[in-house]
């Protein structure tokens, strides 16, 4: 804003000794209005997980973290002993590789992740930290690094849903704290992700970067190698019947829900016929459905 400093001078001489430290105190109040935040005292021990809040570099502690126990997670064994294992192995302070856990909604990629951390922390308690990114704050992510490089402790980053469209850039960012940065990734830093696609863009944006880019191999590239950064892939895919009958029993059971196997099954493929199709979402979306028409809480923690 412009203003004539000869102007504001003769305001000053006309101004009562009480109005320009009245004055003064407003112009204070607005600078620091619009003085960044200073940096928050992030407390690593004050929680196992966490939620990154970009705006201030803050970690908010969370307490009842939303998760279910592993062994509820029925009909994605293998994937669940593959990250379990490379999980542990970062818990103990060995190599272990990024993750990319992809494929079909609902099919239990997300809570995989959280059931794999509260597992190693119940073999160990504390031994490893949960911080949670919204993939909107990735640019920032070089800011987290720094605070869980400075803080030590075993660090599971996990952004959930991950994926670019368009023209976001925000993946260059991901790409360089995974492999390329100087710095490198903390070695108390480890980074999952889930998402719906393979190669973390859809397959027409591909496409569309093939047919009008120069050079369609290099245009595809660039996008297409941050998937590559990550070191373990795992494919979740569509459950069976078979499948989807084991997790509705699986959680009936754990939960003291008292019906029939015959009568459980029936009214399961009927809530799928409704939904259209077949996962562990839709199994929990049932159960609780039943357990409400049954009258339970659900509450894993005291059944």
């Amino acid at each position: 804003m412009w203003f004539n400093p000869l102007i504001l001078c003769a305001n000053v001489r006309s101004m009562s000794e009480s109005e320009i430290h009245h004055a003064l105190l407003r112009i204070a109040d607005a600078l620091e209005r619009l003085a960044p935040p200073a940096p928050s005292d992030n407390d690593l021990g004050a929680s196992d997980a966490f939620v990154w809040h970009a705006d201030g570099g803050w970690l908010q502690p969370v307490v009842n973290i939303n998760r279910i126990e592993l062994a509820l997670l029925k009909g994605i064994d293998h994937q669940a002993d593959q990250l379990m294992e490379n999980t542990q192995r970062f818990a103990e302070g060995l190599p272990a590789n990024n993750a990319l856990l992809w494929g079909a909604r609902g099919t239990g990629k997300s809570s995989l992740v959280k059931a794999a951390h509260g597992e190693v922390n119940r073999i160990t308690p504390g031994a490893l930290m949960l911080v949670e990114i919204h993939r909107e704050d990735l640019p920032s992510l070089p800011r987290l690094l720094q605070v869980l490089r400075a803080g030590g402790r075993q660090s599971l980053v996990f952004c959930d849903d991950l994926s670019f469209d368009g023209d976001d850039v925000s993946y260059k960012s991901l790409k360089a704290v995974l492999e390329g940065g100087i710095e490198g990734r903390p070695e108390n830093v480890l980074f999952y992700a889930t998402s719906n696609r393979r190669h973390l863009m859809p397959r027409d944006m591909i496409e569309n970067e093939r047919s009008t880019a120069i050079n369609p191999a290099e245009a595809v590239e660039e996008k297409v190698s941050l998937s590559d950064r990550f070191g373990l892939w795992l494919g979740f895919h569509v459950c069976n019947q078979d499948t989807y009958f084991a997790i509705i029993e699986g959680y009936a059971e754990r939960l003291g829900l008292d019906v029939p196997v015959e009568q459980l099954h029936a009214e399961a493929k009927e809530w799928t016929m409704t939904r259209g199709s077949r996962s562990g979402r839709v199994a929990w979306q049932f159960i609780q459905d039943l357990a409400g028409r049954l009258g339970k809480k659900i509450d894993f923690e005291n059944s």
